[in-house]
């Protein structure tokens, strides 16, 4: 190649790199960054989530295993509201989500269901509304899971049954409906997990009623 026509590639190669889309290194950091732009974070706990950073590993409230892969993340008591988002269902590794005594709000996020590591789901006290996802009984490795003291309303999903793991359920103290299911681990949890819901009817009588009478 002639010496001339050095300086002519040079320009080239930055014109194009310019025009490049710019990769990111981490999946779950965008996760993450996509799931704080939603959110009011008035007391800034969450201002180390630096998008540029190589992984989120080395932001606060966020833990990694050795692979550098998102485990858990603890955002209670800090005073956040705002909609959780449906990115939450990327993080394919997590296994405890404490995202409980905020103002989150509005509908659980079916993608949930998609972290299938998920050992306890801490989302009590706030204010989240709608239905309680289907989506959750595909968590089979789930064993604690608290919804309490938010706005939930609709039926207890029949197929909750199926999470053989599950050690404790609070759902009380929202305004669920229909009949409680006799099933699978709900034969072992106490009446406080289902306590004030004014709309619940008490343990589920197969073949008698149907499972969302009253609702």
């Amino acid at each position: 190649m002639a010496i001339w026509l050095l300086p002519f590639f040079s320009v080239l190669l930055l014109v194009l790199s310019a025009t490049w889309p710019v990769i990111s290194s981490n999946s779950e950091g965008d996760a993450l960054h996509a799931l704080r732009a939603k959110l009011s974070d008035p007391n800034k706990v969450l201002q180390s989530w630096d998008p540029t950073l190589v992984n989120p590993c080395t932001w606060f409230h966020v833990t990694c295993d050795n692979n550098n892969r998102v485990i858990r993340l603890d955002l209670a008591n800090s005073n956040i509201s705002g909609p959780l988002g449906a990115e939450i269902g990327q993080l394919e590794h997590l296994q405890y989500l404490e995202f409980y005594r905020n103002s989150f709000e509005g509908k659980i996020p079916e993608e949930l269901g998609n972290l299938k590591n998920l050992i306890s789901m801490d989302l009590y006290e706030n204010n989240f509304q709608g239905a309680i996802p289907k989506s959750l009984s595909k968590l089979k490795s789930l064993r604690f899971l608290r919804l309490n003291d938010n706005k939930l309303s609709g039926s207890i999903p029949r197929e909750l049954y199926l999470l053989s793991n599950l050690k404790a359920l609070d759902l009380s103290n929202n305004d669920l409906c229909g009949t409680i299911p006799s099933e699978g681990p709900f034969s072992s949890f106490p009446s406080q997990s289902f306590a004030n819901n004014t709309r619940l009817n008490g343990p589920e009588l197969q073949g008698l009623a149907p499972y969302d009478f009253g609702c």
